[in-house]
């Protein structure tokens, strides 16, 4: 029986590089916003080295002995991502490779995948991205394939897709620009690959599963009985399974806002990897979102412990923190 590889994604809550950073890594697009800039006050070397010493302890325990591939959101650029990754394979003993986009976002918070080497090889021509501009900020999709020992791809969609700050509602025709992109991706890949391709959208969407962005637009069904009775032809809606269904209603959430629990990263996969045809196939009932005790904050809620950061003061800067999302994981084989 092949290996299982376990594919994962964590928002990892503002992965900054050090305050002082050259001009090559931090354009003036970026260095200019005041905001953040002070945001970033006390962001030094140290702080940066704890951070990425919290997110490496967690991704390590994902998976075995680490994911095979990491998809990260809210990385400024491929310095700190690739700083990221040695830690990671430091902690792991995997040489994990980068894929990365930089995006045009004031903020300078992209997404990028990490890839075992020894596993995977990316497919430099089939990288892919695309951003979705709202009236606060830039979001990003990223597209990668990637291609195993046996050469079988595997086709990655790592989303990060525009927050609900400003309101749910009021911000909501965003993500559904970045829906309907997920959706043309996908059909795009079915004509170039074929209907069976093995292709796994996952990242922070901003909405759950129930929202329309996803149901509607990004074509992400709840049943997989119902999507794989769907017609196969490459003309017909693509559509996807959303694994993180079942987490709903369970108390299970992989981002608390205010004590209100909500998934809102999630996973989804395509008919390929559901009916057998396709070059992998999901492990059942594989997917999850990571919520590791060392990660949880006292409380009522079982909410994500965040880093933050130091400009935030006492109450906003935790360092034995990780993040303000729990990853999410599915394994494939």
């Amino acid at each position: 029986m092949p290996s299982e590889r376990c594919i994962a994604f964590w928002n990892v809550e503002n992965l900054f590089d050090q305050v002082d950073a050259p001009p090559e890594r931090r354009p003036a697009k970026i260095a200019g916003n005041r905001e953040l800039m002070k945001y970033l006050a006390g962001w030094d070397a140290a702080v940066l080295d704890r951070k990425l010493g919290q997110l490496s302890a967690i991704a390590a325990q994902l998976g075995d002995h680490g994911p095979d591939v990491l998809g990260v959101a809210e990385v400024e650029n491929a310095h700190v991502v690739g700083l990221l990754a040695a830690r990671l394979g430091a902690a792991t003993g995997r040489r994990y490779q980068v894929v990365h986009h930089d995006t045009p976002d004031r903020r300078g918070i992209d997404v990028a995948f990490l890839y075992d080497a020894a596993v995977f090889e990316a497919d430099p021509a089939a990288i892919f991205s695309r951003e979705i501009q709202s009236h606060l900020a830039t979001r990003e999709l990223l597209q990668v394939t990637l291609r195993d020992r046996r050469g079988h791809e595997l086709v990655l969609i790592g989303n990060h897709w525009p927050s609900r700050l400003g309101g749910e509602q009021e911000s909501e025709a965003y993500r559904i620009v970045a829906a309907e992109t997920l959706s043309y991706w996908h059909r795009r890949v079915r004509e170039l690959k074929g209907v069976d391709v093995s292709l796994i959208a996952l990242g922070d969407f901003n909405d759950e599963p129930f929202n329309r962005s996803l149901m509607q637009h990004a074509g992400a069904e709840r049943s997989r009985t119902r999507l794989l009775n769907r017609r196969n032809g490459v003309d017909d809606t693509p559509y996807l399974l959303n694994l993180m269904w079942p987490a709903l209603g369970t108390g299970q959430a992989s981002h608390v806002y205010e004590g209100d629990p909500n998934v809102l990263d999630q996973i989804l996969v395509a008919r390929g990897l559901l009916n057998g045809k396709g070059p992998f196939q999901l492990v059942p009932d594989s997917a999850r979102i990571e919520a590791l005790p060392a990660m949880i904050r006292r409380g009522e809620y079982r909410a994500p412990r965040p880093f933050g950061a130091p400009s935030q003061g006492r109450d906003g800067y935790d360092p034995d923190g990780y993040a303000d999302h729990f990853p999410v994981s599915v394994r494939v084989r």
